[in-house]
């Protein structure tokens, strides 16, 4: 006869895992088809749009190395004639090294300009953020307007403006107008609002520091993400500038590369000769883009971080 102890126990005892239960661990422990499937279909998504992306600037690396024989053959995708030296050669002499002047004269309206509007628009977020002064919104909301028009609906003006004061067919007909950004306006308040707290403005003033020293000391590095955003923004786009150049200059000797590269290609169908000059140019103008983004990622990465500790 069974007591009543170890009946009770036998009953409060398991027996197994129950055939439901096992499945339930196979199915933990297997991914199922329809998850693989999907997660397959997101990754091929990714790698097209990699290889649509990079595509162009595989078939500039490859056909820079080609001279004119082997662009027009439509071979452009292998080493083959290998000649990347002489249009190399090419390009810095041809016309006295007018490529090197071009290229010159990109660096200044891009990085110059770029630095100057970055520290024009950081400073104008900040005092947006900071500051109280009468009609503060109206204007803010003035500076968001002129996010909305396009810059070549300003070409034209622009154009009667320089041509006033004198400043057509000139390097700073070029750099004033890139000097000033509505975006970047807007992007230094929204940075300014989130990475420079008031006490630390209000410690700075306490130990008798002023409004500029403030600024330059506190208020500027910790929105340095912000800052590198504007930059590189304004780099990319001066840099790719092609209607302001076009509409303010006709000296050759005042081009950026973006009007220079413009300028030999128009001549590609009388001179087939410029098709190297043109494509190995075009891989030279890439470089410095390349080499902004690299060069400060870390600081986004950071701006980014710290975001995520607040």
């Amino acid at each position: 006869m069974t007591s009543p102890a170890t009946t009770s126990a036998e009953t409060a005892a398991p027996a197994g895992p129950t055939p439901r239960t096992a499945a339930t661990v196979r199915t933990k422990a297997a991914p199922a088809p329809g998850r693989w499937l999907s997660r397959t279909a997101v990754n091929g998504v990714l790698l097209l749009s990699v290889a649509y992306t990079l595509f162009p600037l595989v078939w500039l690396v490859t056909a820079a190395t080609k001279d004119t024989g082997g662009l027009l053959s439509g071979d452009a995708f292998s080493f083959e004639g290998f000649d990347l030296g002489h249009n190399l050669s090419e390009l810095a002499s041809y016309n006295d090294g007018v490529y090197l002047r071009w290229y010159l004269n990109s660096l200044l309206y891009a990085g110059g300009g770029a630095v100057v509007c970055a520290l024009i628009s950081t400073a104008a977020g900040y005092a947006f953020d900071k500051y109280d002064f009468r009609g503060k919104e109206k204007l803010f909301g003035v500076v968001l307007l002129g996010v909305l028009v396009p810059s070549t609906a300003l070409a034209l003006p622009m154009y009667l403006l320089a041509s006033k004061t004198g400043l057509v067919n000139t390097y700073w007909s070029v750099l004033v107008p890139v000097l000033v950004n509505p975006f970047g306006v807007y992007l230094s308040r929204v940075f300014s609002a989130s990475y420079i707290p008031d006490e630390a403005l209000e410690a700075a003033r306490i130990d008798g520091a002023g409004e500029l020293r403030a600024f330059w000391s506190i208020g500027l590095r910790m929105v340095m993400p912000g800052f590198v955003t504007v930059f590189l923004f304004q780099f990319t786009a001066i840099w790719n500038n092609f209607f302001l150049p076009l509409v303010m200059l006709s000296d050759q000797k005042l081009f950026p590369l973006s009007l220079g590269l413009y300028a030999w290609n128009s001549n590609t169908h009388a001179e087939p000769s410029f098709y190297p000059l043109v494509v190995t140019g075009s891989l030279l103008a890439v470089l410095p883009l390349v080499v902004a983004f690299v060069a400060l990622q870390r600081h986004w990465k950071a701006g980014l971080t710290a975001g995520g500790v607040k």
